[in-house]
């Protein structure tokens, strides 16, 4: 079965517009996800919002969002406040400039999304927009709201579609420099430099996506089968015996013997 639309709007460059549809370039359908139930009764837990200081439940159309401004003290804002705030339009990626694509570090990739024409009418101008910004190596930046949040958003080039990111806020990126400055530049030596060049060779390899599969997911997969199976027998499990942590060395090994054992073991292998 196809997947459900999770976006349906319209891409738009200046006065040039044209339908889309937009999905999560990611998916988690195939995690294994728990539930969490009365051990006693079997029955499903639900979560509620209470009243810090009287304990008591609190309705649904008593809940409202507020910003902290001190200790004990929020400024509280309704829903069609903070919508007004918002984009005129929640339903157009309206790009408002571009940059060139290899400027915009990883660090501020959030989320990738699959952006598409949804009408034949307007595939024209999509693949227009698309191949304008392949030719010039640059990317489109826009705003627009997803998952309940105004976002600004990436869209770059990507085969016969454009690839749209969401962008992680400034507040959110720390700068990798008040990490990395305090690092000495040591010299390195020539002859670990050239083993371990070779180490890099002897283990590098063409990209396949099994070298990225979860096996913890499968095993959960195996377990859950396993008792499904065995549903009539009584719940719980037996845990399974932790394998042994490994002994830690007792010498610091050199850099240049730990490179050479490596090479070894890899010449063994071939």
């Amino acid at each position: 079965m196809a997947p459900r639309t999770f976006w349906k709007g319209y891409l738009k460059l200046s006065l040039v517009t044209c339908p889309v549809t937009m999905m999560p370039a990611l998916t988690d359908q195939e995690k294994v996800r728990f539930h969490t139930l009365n051990a006693q009764t079997g029955n499903r837990v639900v979560s509620r919002y209470v009243d810090s200081e009287t304990g008591k439940a609190v309705k649904e159309e008593d809940e409202a969002r507020a910003w902290q401004r001190g200790e004990d003290d929020f400024v509280m804002l309704e829903d069609e406040e903070i919508d007004a705030v918002g984009l005129e339009s929640t339903r157009t990626i309206d790009i408002e400039r571009f940059v060139k694509r290899d400027t915009v570090g990883w660090v501020w990739f959030d989320r990738p999304h699959y952006v598409m024409p949804s009408d034949p009418v307007g595939e024209e101008a999509f693949v227009v927009i698309r191949e304008a910004m392949a030719a010039t190596g640059t990317a489109g930046l826009s705003r627009v709201v997803m998952y309940r949040r105004e976002r600004p958003v990436l869209l770059e080039p990507r085969d016969k579609g454009i690839v749209l990111w969401t962008l992680r806020y400034g507040e959110e990126v720390r700068e990798d420099k008040d990490y990395f400055t305090g690092i000495g530049k040591p010299k390195a030596d020539a002859a670990l430099s050239k083993m371990m060049l070779k180490l890099v060779d002897a283990r590098t390899t063409d990209w396949d996506p099994a070298m990225v599969e979860d096996p913890v997911q499968d095993k959960l997969k195996d377990l859950i089968e396993s008792r499904r199976k065995k549903r009539k027998s009584k719940p719980g499990s037996r845990k399974q015996k932790a394998s042994p942590a490994p002994e830690a060395a007792g010498n610091v090994i050199s850099i240049m013997d730990a490179l050479r054992k490596s090479l070894d073991d890899k010449g063994k292998k071939r």
